[in-house]
């Protein structure tokens, strides 16, 4: 984790705060001085000062198929809650000083090989379209003198939810698999440094987009090899692409299409990772 002091004594309100991320980050808040209050999206919005607000909401995009009634509720539950929590800010008297607000890799589309950094636009596609619209909606509050910080995430790497269980379960019976030609990226972060890096954006002055993925770039193909590797299993199944997108889709992107993105700004402004290599993370994920 990063060592800057703990915080004197103030409050954060947190959506999202049940969540996989939500989980480790609230108790890590606190044991740094914050007073933490676990919004949810049917409670009303407090009363009581806020110093500062971590934005996790949003329903988990690979799910169901992306019918227009499913986009409807992705967009919503990002974008609806985001608007909420800016004119809640709008109406108080003394403002939050900041606001990091989750957003995704996914704001950079479908890229290829190409390397990826903060200053790299989106593309119309949904997986950039929502996240761009989602940005957006939170930097209105940049107009009402908050700091906003748009941590951009990966697939983010936990033992106890995100998605390693889901890669973990066929890698313990040996029918891991590559997705198409394996090549695509896979941007991965382990959760102890999703949680340091909202801390470190809370707590220092940082602003704007923040690609939130570990240093050490994979492929798909990659990833899963370690994984294997770490849980001493073969690897020799791959999965064709073309049935994958007739099945799902648009939301087939997820799957089949990576992007290789790099963490430029946090390491530029001088963030620590705990975990900036794949093997080390699943290591340490997996050694229980």
């Amino acid at each position: 984790m990063n060592t800057a002091e703990p915080t004197k004594s103030r409050t954060v309100l947190v959506t999202g705060g049940t969540g996989f991320i939500g989980r480790h980050l609230c108790p890590i808040l606190q044991s740094r001085g914050w007073k933490v209050i676990v919004w949810r999206h049917r409670d009303e919005l407090p009363d009581e000062t806020v110093d500062a607000v971590v934005n996790l909401a949003g329903a988990r995009i690979l799910g169901p198929p992306w019918t227009k009634h499913r986009r409807r509720v992705l967009m919503e539950s990002r974008i609806g809650t985001t608007t909420k929590l800016v004119q809640w800010m709008a109406q108080r008297t003394r403002r939050p000083a900041v606001l990091v607000s989750a957003s995704a890799v996914g704001f950079y589309g479908v890229r290829g090989e190409e390397r990826l950094d903060e200053a790299t636009g989106p593309q119309p596609v949904f997986q950039s379209e929502i996240c761009r619209l989602w940005e957006e909606a939170a930097q209105r509050c940049s107009a009402l003198g908050v700091r906003c910080v748009l941590p951009r995430f990966g697939v983010v790497l936990g033992s106890d939810g995100g998605a390693l269980p889901a890669f973990v379960r066929p890698a313990r019976l040996g029918i891991a698999a590559v997705m198409g030609s394996g090549r695509q990226g896979f941007p991965w972060l382990h959760i102890d440094d999703a949680v340091g890096i909202i801390q470190w954006a809370l707590e220092n002055q940082i602003e704007g987009p923040l690609n939130a993925v570990a240093p050490g770039l994979v492929s798909q193909r990659e990833f899963q090899q370690v994984l294997c590797n770490v849980l001493r299993r073969p690897l020799w199944l791959r999965v064709p692409v073309r049935p994958v997108r007739l099945a799902l889709g648009e939301m087939s992107q997820l799957l089949v299409d990576g992007q290789y993105v790099q963490p430029s700004r946090a390491v530029q402004a001088g963030f620590l990772f705990r975990h900036p290599e794949l093997r080390d993370a699943l290591d340490d994920l997996l050694k229980h």
